[in-house]
């Protein structure tokens, strides 16, 4: 954990600016952006990248990839310049939970594993490239992104432990919680080996 650095008050406004941030649903916004219909009728009905892919549209997929990953990095940004290191701890959190809970979607949101990579990057960059490598090493082996996503959830305490980057290990372990249980479904099915392949529709 972070040094407490920030009141109660602070960390309170960048709760709720980090959500805010987290909530926006590029997935579905790009969607629309490029005529492919509404995403929530499509494949697995998730609004994040894997299921943007499912459309067709690996331009539409990368757009929302990067917006996902960039809108958890821009409120760990904003809050540290703004504020102070625990304060961009929160936003990061308060991000990754507005994209897997957005209160516009009746809290039905995304997985969070593009916001999740994208806060990493931006609260300890060494950090996030290994676990974005990791993702897609286990990615690019089994051709399904879930097990990427699963991986490089589970390696990030690892790697922030094993980096140097301790205050950094508390939330990686709560954040790699979260994926797993939002994960819950892909690895019923990964367990039973009926899990979709990238790009399988």
């Amino acid at each position: 954990m972070p040094v407490l650095e920030s009141s109660a008050a602070v960390l309170i406004l960048w709760a709720v600016i980090g959500y805010g941030l987290g909530s926006v649903p590029f997935g579905l916004v790009v969607t629309r952006a490029f005529g492919l219909g509404n995403l929530r009728q499509i494949g697995s009905g998730n609004i994040g990248t894997t299921n943007v892919l499912r459309t067709g549209s690996k331009a539409a997929a990368a757009l929302t990839l990067l917006l996902d990953g960039g809108k958890g990095a821009a409120a760990v940004l904003l809050a540290r310049f703004l504020a102070a290191e625990d304060a961009a701890q929160m936003a990061g959190l308060m991000a990754f939970l507005g994209h897997c809970f957005p209160v516009w979607l009746g809290f039905k949101g995304g997985k969070g594993v593009a916001t999740f990579l994208g806060l990493l990057l931006a609260l300890a960059w060494p950090v996030g490239i290994a676990c974005c490598l990791t993702w897609l090493t286990a990615a690019a082996a089994s051709r399904i992104s879930s097990m990427g996503a699963l991986v490089s959830a589970l390696a990030a305490p690892v790697w922030a432990f094993g980096l140097g980057y301790q205050p950094v290990i508390a939330l990686s372990v709560l954040l790699a919680a979260i994926v797993l249980v939002r994960h819950s479904a892909n690895i019923a099915r990964l367990r039973a080996g009926t899990e979709p392949r990238i790009g399988q529709k």
